[in-house]
């Protein structure tokens, strides 16, 4: 999948819909790039984990994540010890199924098996249209009428037939207090040892400490050319790949799931670096 699709996808909205949004509530305040609150970072030990899993952006597909971590639990029999499964972000919008995926990743895990939700550049604006209704426009503008629809409701409809703030309480109706929790509590980056696990990639040359959210969840440029340029090594979702990218101090593992099909799920042991098939 090319990245001029992912882009003409990302762009793609009904014009007459908008239109509506603009006709009945205004164009409203443009999505900030990020939530002002800080996100938690997490640091783990290596020698607590036998081996750890990457699995790349699940944008709503629901039935990969499950076959995803069927694959995971089939491959951790083979090992002693307790398993780090760390989620790349970006579990909503594109697919048909995010208010599935969210609760998925609410739900505990077994006993030897430990899970990191790691929060994305979309799982961060649905947030902060849980928490600012009024940014809905440029919401979904960015992101479309797919995770609303997965929680039944229907903006059109509502546009149509309800006062201004008819999807503003249906928002409010729809999304569960434990999913606005999840998603308000993932964490913006976790290292384990030297290995660094973000959505989208870190500022090349900066200090962890130092990175913003901002980069966190968008960076494409120059990261993806330059790599890390730390003695770190970098395991990334965020830019879709045809294939997954091994080099420059960093693996990309989003190969776009919610239009090829294909959830890319990484395993680490020792801090070797293949893919799980």
């Amino acid at each position: 999948m090319s990245n001029s699709h992912v882009k003409r996808h990302q762009s793609f909205i009904k014009p007459t819909l908008f239109g509506v949004f603009q006709k009945l509530i205004g164009k409203g305040r443009a999505l900030p790039a990020v939530r002002d609150q800080t996100r938690q970072r997490l640091h783990f030990d290596p020698a607590d984990f036998s081996v750890i899993y990457a699995i790349g952006d699940v944008h709503g597909c629901h039935s990969k994540l499950l076959e995803a971590k069927q694959k995971i639990f089939d491959d951790f029999s083979r090992y002693t010890g307790t398993a780090l499964i760390v989620m790349l972000g970006d579990y909503v919008d594109r697919g048909v199924s995010s208010k599935d995926v969210i609760e998925h990743l609410s739900r505990p895990t077994p006993a030897n098996i430990k899970q990191v939700a790691l929060c994305g550049n979309h799982d961060d604006a649905f947030l902060r249209l849980l928490e600012e209704p009024d940014l809905l426009p440029s919401w979904y503008r960015f992101a479309g009428s797919e995770t609303l629809k997965s929680y039944g409701i229907d903006v059109a409809y509502l546009l149509k037939h309800g006062d201004n703030g008819a999807v503003e309480r249906a928002i409010n109706d729809a999304v569960p207090a434990h999913h606005k929790k999840l998603l308000a509590e993932m964490p913006s980056m976790l290292t384990v040892g030297d290995i660094v696990f973000v959505h989208a990639g870190i500022r090349p040359g900066i200090a962890l400490p130092e990175q913003r959210d901002r980069d966190l969840f968008w960076i494409r440029e120059p990261f993806l050319t330059r790599g890390p340029e730390l003695p770190l090594l970098v395991v990334h979702g965020h830019t879709p790949v045809a294939q997954p990218f091994f080099g420059n101090g960093r693996i990309a593992i989003d190969t776009g799931a919610f239009a090829t099909g294909r959830l890319t799920v990484l395993r680490i042991v020792n801090r070797q670096a293949v893919l799980l098939n």
